[in-house]
């Protein structure tokens, strides 16, 4: 009985051996082959760090009004007579556009300029017979006030009859016609709108801190998305010189050419405005950055000793930048970096310092300045 006791906790001192010691063995594999991986070289794809002219900028979003502008309406009511313009005709300065039916004042108008011819006779007359002395001075006095108040009368009723015609104020385009052949219209009503389009006003706000950077004269660059790919220019003509205290916002007006007339009044449009002269900055790629709350970092290659086959090893070493301004897709490094660096542009989220890396540029984070829209 005990030779079988002592056989059977053998055999279960083996198979408990066997099993813890199998056990151990595969957690002894599972760190060497963690530590292993741990040492494998990680793939990333690279940029070089270099130098470029950076032309500071001042972005904003404006809206478009035309040089000259108006919607055109008469300071007097009546009933539409004539309309001797089309929707979309182009015009110069004094052309009659509309007219309202002006036959009363018209008629008031003759009566009124025979009065006053009466009274140009008879003043005539009087100072002729004043000079022989056949009636006094104070009679030409009476007919000189008359015939005054005849042809102030006679102005007076002219400009009224004068208001019932519309013309154009200045050179332009006319837009949609608003009233019919024969409708009554009131005073102050709009007939049509007029816009010289030769030259364009772009109104935008600028925050305050940018008043020292902007002067009238500056230039400026502005593009729609009507016309994609094309950029119009002009220049500052006018600063508000008084800050909005909502806002602390500035307006700015520009001024910009529009030879071919594709710039319409209401349109917006993004402006920039080159602030200063050119300044030399590092730029990189915006997706090298890796910005966290301790400080913004990007990843370095630099060789270190060789490897197995006898190459240079290339390792990642973390390093902390302090960037400045952004246009496009690039931005510019202040500190941190110097020109010539090689800096991980893909990959970086699988890196720590120290860790062994492979090169691989196939692929390139975009890096235009100037990028523009694209179909997918």
């Amino acid at each position: 009985m005990i030779k079988r006791m002592v056989i059977m906790l053998g055999v279960a001192a083996v198979v408990l051996g066997g099993i813890f010691g199998f056990k151990a063995f595969g957690h002894m594999m599972m760190l060497k082959y963690m530590a292993s991986m741990g040492n494998q070289p990680q793939t990333v794809s690279t940029v070089r760090a270099v130098s470029q002219d950076w032309q500071p900028q001042l972005e904003a979003v404006a809206s478009l009004r035309s040089e000259k502008g108006a919607d055109l309406s008469l300071q007097q009511a009546g009933l539409v007579d004539s309309i001797e313009f089309k929707s979309g005709d182009e015009v110069t300065a004094g052309t009659v556009l509309l007219r309202l039916r002006a036959a009363d004042d018209i008629a008031k108008l003759h009566a009124l300029e025979a009065a006053a011819d009466l009274a140009d006779i008879t003043f005539q007359r009087d100072e002729k017979q004043l000079k022989v002395q056949a009636v006094s001075q104070a009679i030409l006095d009476v007919d000189s006030a008359n015939l005054r108040s005849a042809k102030a009368q006679v102005a007076q009723q002219q400009a009224l009859v004068d208001e019932k015609t519309l013309r154009a104020p200045f050179s332009g385009r006319l837009g949609i016609r608003a009233v019919d052949l024969g409708q009554y219209i009131n005073a102050g009503m709009t007939v049509v709108t007029l816009q010289n389009l030769d030259s364009i006003f772009a109104d935008f706000y600028l925050p305050q801190e940018s008043v020292s950077r902007i002067s009238v004269g500056q230039d400026v660059s502005a593009t729609v998305d009507a016309f994609d790919g094309q950029i119009f220019k002009g220049t500052i003509v006018a600063i508000d010189p008084k800050v909005n205290t909502d806002s602390r916002n500035v307006q700015v007006r520009a001024k910009l050419a529009n030879d071919e007339h594709k710039l319409l009044p209401g349109m917006f449009a993004r402006v920039v405005v080159e602030a200063g002269k050119p300044e030399r900055h590092i730029t990189l790629p915006q997706t090298v950055l890796t910005y966290n709350s301790f400080g913004t970092t990007v990843y370095v290659v630099q060789p270190q000793g060789t490897g197995a086959d006898g190459k240079p090893q290339l390792v990642s070493q973390q390093i902390f930048v302090t960037t400045g301004p952004s246009r496009g897709d690039q931005v510019a490094i202040l500190k941190g970096l110097k020109e010539g660096d090689t800096v991980v542009s893909a990959g970086q989220i699988k890196l720590r310092s120290g860790a062994p890396v492979v090169v691989n540029n196939s692929l390139q984070p975009l890096n235009d300045p100037h990028p523009t829209p694209q179909d997918n």
